[in-house]
C-alpha cells in the first residue's frame, strides 16, 4: 500500500495541461508506428508484458511495442504525473490507479479512448455493467478497468481451531457473529489481534478498512455518488460503529504494526485481495469468508472494494492508432488468461469462472475471488478525489480509531466539505 502513499504530493505539485507535447497533441488518431509502454515492477507483471510485447512484435514490425518499468520514484502515480507534465509520458501505462485518473486528467495527460470508434463499446463489452464506474464525469472513458484484487476476509485456521472456533465455517457472516468470534481469539489467548487494519491517517487506508464494509452493507454505493457523499448514512453509521467497537474493546490495535501482522501471527485475520494466496501460500493456513454485513447476507450478493489497477493512454502519445490496437490486444481474451496464469490477479471481465474454467479448476484456491470479482465496487471517479478521500480519512481516524470526535458530528462534518469539494471542476 505505499505506492499510494505520495499521491497527495500530486495533487500539490501538478497543473492542468502543463507541459503535454503540442505535436503529440496534433497527431492523427490513425498514426500508427512503434509505441513505448509501462509496466508495475512486479516480476510476475513484467514477465507476463515482456511476453505480450514479444507476441505482438512478431506480427508487427513497423509498429513495435518498447516495454519498461515504471522508472523508480516514490509512487508510480508521482512519476507518472511527472512525465504528464514534462510531456515524455509512454503511450500506455499499466499501472493507472483510478484514484488517480481524475488529476490525470485535469493534467490534460489522457487521451479519451470513448473518442475511438469502437472505445466505449470494446470497454463496455468486455467488462460489462461494472464499466461504468470508470467513466469520468463528462461521460468518457479515460481509463480501461484491467485487472481488481477484490478484498476479502483472510483468517487463520490454524489460530480459529486454537481459540475452538470452527475453522472450517466461522461465525463471522453478522456484525455481531464477528464481534463475537473477535472477541473468543483475544480473549482465548489465540492471537494478539483479532484483525489489524492499518490505523495509520493515510487517505487510502480506508479502502482496507471501512470502505470494503460500507460496499457490503450498501448493495454497492460509492462514497460519492451524484456529487454527494454517501457515508453520513444508516450505513455508514452501522460500518463506523462496527470498526468502532473493534478499537475500543482492544480486538484491532491502534498502534502502528512495522511489519505484516497475520504473517507474522499478531492478528487471526486480515482484508486481502486474491494475492494473498500467493504471498501466504502453504506458510498459512487460511480460509477465505466474505465481508460481515449488519444482517449476514448470502456470500453471492456481498459486494466489495476492487482495488483495481488500470491501463489508460496518455496524451504524449504520437501514434494513437497502434496504442489502441495494442490496448485491445494485450486485454483480450487470451492475454487476460495469461495474465491470471501469471500473476491471480483478476482480469475485469465477464463471466471470469466461465470464461477461465479450466483455469479456475487447476487452481481452486482462486475460486472464491473470481466468484467475488463480479461484484466490486471502485473509487469514485470524481474531482479531487484524493483530497476526499483524506478528509475522510481524517474524520474516520478521529472518530472511530482514536475516539476523539463522536462520529455522527465527524461524519456530517466531512459530508459538508466533500460534498463541496465534489462540486469543484
Amino acid at each position: 500500500m505505499k505506492k499510494y502513499a505520495a499521491l497527495l504530493l500530486l495533487i500539490a505539485g501538478t497543473t492542468a495541461a502543463c507541459g503535454v507535447d503540442g505535436g503529440a497533441q496534433d497527431t492523427a488518431p490513425s498514426a500508427r508506428g512503434p509505441i513505448k509502454i509501462w509496466l508495475s515492477n512486479n516480476k510476475e507483471e513484467v514477465a507476463w508484458g515482456t511476453a505480450m510485447a514479444e507476441a505482438w512484435n512478431k506480427a508487427h514490425a513497423d509498429q513495435k511495442i518498447t516495454v519498461e518499468e515504471i522508472p523508480a520514484g516514490k509512487t508510480s502515480e508521482e512519476v507518472i504525473s511527472a512525465a504528464i507534465t514534462a510531456g515524455n509520458a509512454p503511450c500506455l501505462v499499466f499501472n493507472t490507479a483510478p484514484a488517480a485518473v481524475p488529476q490525470f486528467q485535469k493534467q490534460g495527460g489522457l487521451v479519451p479512448l470513448s473518442d475511438f470508434a469502437d472505445g466505449a463499446s470494446y470497454i463496455e463489452a468486455r467488462t460489462g455493467q461494472a464499466a461504468t464506474q470508470y467513466k469520468s464525469p463528462d461521460g468518457k472513458y479515460y481509463q480501461l478497468p484491467w485487472k481488481s484484487n477484490p478484498v476479502m476476509i483472510f483468517y487463520n485456521k490454524e489460530v480459529f481451531k486454537k481459540a475452538g472456533i470452527d475453522s472450517e465455517n466461522p461465525p463471522l457472516s453478522t456484525y455481531e457473529e464477528f464481534l463475537a468470534t473477535s472477541r473468543k481469539l483475544v480473549s482465548s489467548g489465540a492471537a494478539e489481534a483479532a484483525i489489524y487494519p492499518a490505523p495509520s491517517g493515510e487517505f487510502f487506508q480506508s479502502w482496507f478498512d471501512f470502505y470494503p464494509l460500507f460496499a457490503a452493507e450498501t448493495d454497492g454505493k460509492q462514497l460519492v455518488e451524484g456529487g454527494k457523499a454517501q457515508f453520513d448514512s444508516p450505513e455508514g453509521h452501522r460500518v463506523a460503529a462496527f470498526w468502532k467497537t473493534l478499537y475500543d474493546e482492544k480486538l484491532a490495535p491502534k498502534e502502528k504494526y512495522n511489519g505484516d501482522a497475520f504473517a507474522d501471527g499478531k492478528a487471526a485475520m486480515s482484508i486481502v485481495g486474491p494475492w494473498a494466496v500467493a504471498v501466504y501460500g502453504e506458510k498459512i493456513d487460511w480460509g477465505v469468508a466474505p465481508l460481515p454485513t449488519s444482517t449476514g447476507k448470502p456470500a453471492a450478493s456481498v459486494k466489495t472494494f476492487s482495488d483495481a489497477k488500470n491501463v489508460a493512454m496518455y496524451s504524449a502519445c504520437r501514434n494513437r492508432a497502434t496504442a489502441w490496437d495494442v490496448l485491445k490486444f494485450a486485454t483480450s481474451k487470451e492475454q487476460d488468461g495469461a495474465l491470471l496464469e501469471a500473476t491471480g490477479q483478476m482480469p475485469l471481465r465477464q463471466n471470469l469462472p466461465a470464461t477461465y474454467g479450466d483455469y479456475f479448476a487447476k487452481n481452486p484456491d482462486y475460486v472464491t475471488f473470481a466468484d467475488q470479482a463480479a461484484r466490486t465496487v471502485e473509487v469514485p471517479n470524481v474531482p479531487n478525489s484524493i483530497t476526499i478521500w483524506q478528509t475522510f480519512r481524517d474524520a474516520y481516524s478521529s472518530a472511530v480509531i482514536f475516539g476523539t470526535t463522536p462520529p455522527a458530528e465527524a461524519f456530517k462534518a466531512a459530508r459538508d466539505k466533500i460534498d463541496a469539494l465534489a462540486r469543484q471542476a
